[in-house]
């Protein structure tokens, strides 16, 4: 049978997962919490966590399928969800948005990032700047709208970008320019500087701003800071953001974006076409969770704190070299230490050694840019406490 034809493959060698014999690899993802399922590792790689979430959000989804909210919901989301939404972005962030014209709700963060990228890019003549590394969706999403991805690098420990690079980067060509803060991988929280940075150089080559901002409430010191507030940013960001990573129900993929209706308008247009609607059961509940008091949302951030804190210890012990995240659930370890020379291999022969799986830094990198993450590897804090204990106990062996 001949090769299959199509946009596929651009989607699937933008995330890396063509081989250079162009059989298509599974993501990192799927291979080792495949690995962590055959061998019974601790699965300490895909960031999902291992307990429910608050018990009246879990109540209000139950009802609502009792009580028939199981058809489509409203193109844009239900009412309720939407005015929540916006509730929220006042009550946390001053943002001040109308809930029928300023908010979408989708599929979780992923659709909300594939529709804007598809939405406001326009072919092979504009580009999208990223930091490097980052999740593996967006090089995908970007390559299957045709634009051409730009990175800027982030480097250990701290993985915040030089400024100078970040500039180089950004030119009249650039479309978008795409930021998770906190990140995903690294688990770093973007200094002052560099968001302003972000906002000068969208306005000098008049580029959008899209944000991913799914561990909002994931901070460890201090409070989040859209983007979208600062001075002149709003009228060219659309935030991104879920209920999975606050809620921990992240199978339930409620997510949305936010920003002046205009933008919001460009991404419905395509929204719409993709999954349409989403999770009506699911998004009262969600609903109910964004209305929570704030002592809810102060104590999911305290108690991922003490997890990273754990984690991070019993890291150190077993000889790894920790950069200390700032938010997010993850925390970046070099290997080095414990004898990695290649962070793929070491993840594939982690779970044989200390029962233990983990995600290598350079699934998140162009292959160009690899060897910078070499020995670099991603560890999952948000485990129940005992799970990550058994964790830091089992690298242990790694010391032996």
């Amino acid at each position: 049978m001949r090769e299959t034809p199509g946009a596929w493959r651009r989607a699937a060698a933008g995330a890396g997962l063509i081989d250079d014999d162009g059989v298509i690899r599974p993501t990192i993802f799927a291979e080792m919490s495949a690995l962590a399922g055959r061998t019974g590792a601790i699965n300490l790689g895909q960031g999902f966590p291992d307990e429910d979430g608050p018990a009246e959000v879990l109540e209000v989804a139950r009802a609502s399928i009792t009580n028939g909210v199981n058809q489509y919901p409203p193109g844009r989301g239900i009412p309720d969800l939407l005015h929540a939404i916006a509730d929220h972005q006042e009550r946390f962030y001053g943002i001040a948005l109308d809930p029928h014209r300023d908010v979408i709700v989708t599929a979780g963060a992923t659709e909300a990032l594939a529709a804007a990228l598809l939405a406001l890019v326009d072919g092979p003549d504009d580009e999208v700047v990223v930091f490097e590394p980052h999740y593996d969706s967006y090089a995908a999403v970007v390559a299957l709208s045709g634009a051409r991805l730009v990175t800027v690098p982030l480097r250990w420990p701290d993985f915040q970008p030089d400024l100078d690079e970040l500039a180089a980067a950004v030119t009249d060509r650039t479309r978008v320019i795409l930021v998770n803060d906190p990140h995903n991988p690294t688990g770093a929280v973007f200094t002052p500087e560099v968001r302003e940075a972000v906002v000068r150089l969208a306005h000098a080559h008049d580029a959008v701003i899209l944000t991913d901002e799914v561990y909002e409430h994931l901070v460890f010191d201090g409070p989040h800071v859209p983007i979208a507030t600062l001075p002149g940013a709003w009228e060219r960001t659309l935030t991104i953001s879920s209920g999975g990573k606050t809620f921990s129900t992240t199978g339930w993929k409620i997510g949305w974006i936010s920003g002046p209706a205009p933008l919001v308008d460009a991404v419905l247009a395509v929204k719409q076409f993709l999954t349409y609607v989403n999770g009506a059961p699911f998004q009262p509940a969600i609903a109910t969770g964004l209305r929570l008091p704030d002592a809810f949302f102060t104590g999911i951030a305290d108690a991922l704190a003490r997890k990273r804190d754990i984690l991070g210890a019993g890291l150190q012990a077993a000889g790894f070299e920790v950069s200390v995240p700032a938010g997010s659930y993850f925390t970046v370890a070099d290997a080095a230490g414990v004898g990695a020379m290649d962070a793929a291999d070491f993840c594939r022969e982690l779970p044989d050694r200390a029962g233990v799986v983990a995600i290598p830094l350079t699934a998140f990198a162009s292959p160009a840019h690899r060897h910078e993450y070499a020995t670099l590897v991603r560890f999952a804090a948000c485990k129940r406490v005992e799970v990550l204990e058994e964790a830091a106990s089992r690298l242990s062996l790694l010391r032996a």
